[in-house]
């Protein structure tokens, strides 16, 4: 006999998905329903009994008996019946529509899922805050538009990554209240055959709240929801799968997916080591988008119900929750063993020639009394000439150097206080704070 969830307690993610526990959570929906009505009186006592000591179905005969009948529901509530064997069957299935079991059932599948996923993403985070402290003050250069801006850390760039994965552990706890309902209220909602507190009771046992109001559904605006939330956090997942793939750029090599000892890139050049994991997430996460847009076309469906959305959603929910589980997954693993070359960084660094410290010289100089559009002018003229002095195949062009052979600028600072200006420290001065903030220990 199939009758309580407990045994699933820690389910893996495909389980919870197959058509095996479905229909078990469709039995356990059935027999809470029958004996909430014992306790109302509708239901003998004895039938219950030999109700919950004879139910059991087989995946194999639910799916003879569709065949014929071409209703699932009505096929596991055929099956079920002949292995009750009894009168006492008649009361399988009282009161109740498919819905009744498929979206109470959803919601159970939803609940548990989102469990599952949410501890995915604290472990992540541990794993990315252990990078993110390893190299807090690892230099390198930040870029806007693909080009060189100011210094930052790769630290910092990791607590970026944390905070984002932080704010998709706070939608995945959000959502676990958002999805965990079910509904028992009958072929429109009007509860015309089981009374509310069938429902509550059936509801609470399952670990689930009544839906406020429903149709024959539960209105499907929750499923896109639910799907698009998961949608939402690949496209954070593609988001540092990008940056990752960026990084590990053979003119860049700041960072690399690991390598593995007889790991082969490439098919044709043997000498290849791509980013594959980074790629595969991204292409994933355009499924996920996909599956969201197909939730969203779920909600608008025909007066109190239709089943345009069912096959839709046969789809998208396991896979969906599947390839997020995954992904989460993959990420730590890419995270976790992601190689750091920072020699690479202070080289690239250096191709800027220093013009990275534009900002902080035009800062100073608006201190020192000239107007932004004067200071910015000045800035502006000697970085265009450290560019070409560099073209002309000065080896020791540098922007530093440029400034101070520009009377108009050298003016204005003494002697070392362009040095002190034009350094990483000056750009690393808040970075504790913001990790403490951050909670990255």
């Amino acid at each position: 006999m199939v009758y309580m969830i407990s045994r699933y307690s820690r389910p893996a993610m495909r389980d919870i998905w197959t058509e095996q526990r479905k229909l078990e959570i469709w039995l356990q929906i059935e027999l809470l329903a029958t004996e909430a009505l014992v306790e109302q009186g509708t239901v003998p006592a004895k039938d219950f009994k030999k109700m919950k000591s004879r139910s059991s179905f087989t995946i194999e005969r639910c799916r003879e008996l569709e065949k014929t009948l071409n209703h699932d529901v009505i096929a596991f509530t055929t099956n079920v019946a002949e292995n009750i064997n009894d009168r006492a069957s008649r009361w399988l299935h009282y009161g109740l529509t498919s819905s009744d079991l498929i979206d109470t059932a959803f919601g159970v599948q939803m609940v548990e899922s989102v469990d599952i996923l949410i501890k995915d993403v604290v472990a992540l985070r541990k794993v990315i805050g252990r990078k993110a402290k390893k190299h807090q003050f690892t230099p390198m250069i930040g870029r806007s538009h693909g080009i060189h801006a100011e210094p930052t850390t790769f630290g910092l760039k990791m607590a970026l990554m944390f905070d984002e994965f932080g704010r998709a552990e706070r939608r995945l706890k959000e959502l676990r209240k958002q999805v965990a309902f079910g509904k028992l209220s009958g072929a429109v909602g009007t509860n015309a055959h089981l009374s509310p507190k069938i429902e509550s009771f059936v509801c609470r046992k399952l670990g689930l709240k009544p839906a406020p109001i429903a149709t024959q559904v539960i209105q499907r605006d929750v499923h896109a929801e639910f799907i698009s939330t998961i949608a939402l956090i690949g496209a954070s997942i593609e988001r540092w799968a990008t940056e990752f793939r960026h990084l590990q750029r053979t003119e860049v090599l700041e960072a690399e997916e690991f390598f593995a000892k007889g790991q082969k890139g490439s098919s044709a050049m043997p000498h290849k080591r791509n980013p594959i994991t980074g790629e595969r997430l991204t292409g994933l996460a355009r499924v996920l988008r996909g599956n969201a847009v197909a939730a969203m076309e779920n909600v608008a469906l025909w007066h109190e119900r239709d089943i345009s959305h069912s096959s839709v959603e046969r789809v998208i929910f396991p896979d969906s929750c599947t390839l997020l589980d995954y992904m989460l997954h993959k990420l730590s693993d890419l995270t976790d063993g992601l190689i750091i070359y920072p020699e690479n960084m202070d080289r690239n660094m250096k191709l800027s020639l220093g013009m990275w410290n534009s900002q902080t010289v035009l800062l100073a100089l608006i201190q020192k009394g000239l107007t932004r559009e004067d200071a910015y002018g000045l800035v502006q003229r000697n970085a265009m000439q450290t560019w070409k002095n560099k073209h002309a195949g000065d080896v020791d062009a540098d922007f530093k150097k440029q400034l101070m052979a520009d009377p108009e600028v050298a003016k204005h600072f003494k002697k070392g206080e362009l040095d002190k200006l034009c350094s990483t420290d000056f750009h690393y001065k808040q970075i504790k704070a913001r990790f403490k903030k951050l909670g990255i220990k």
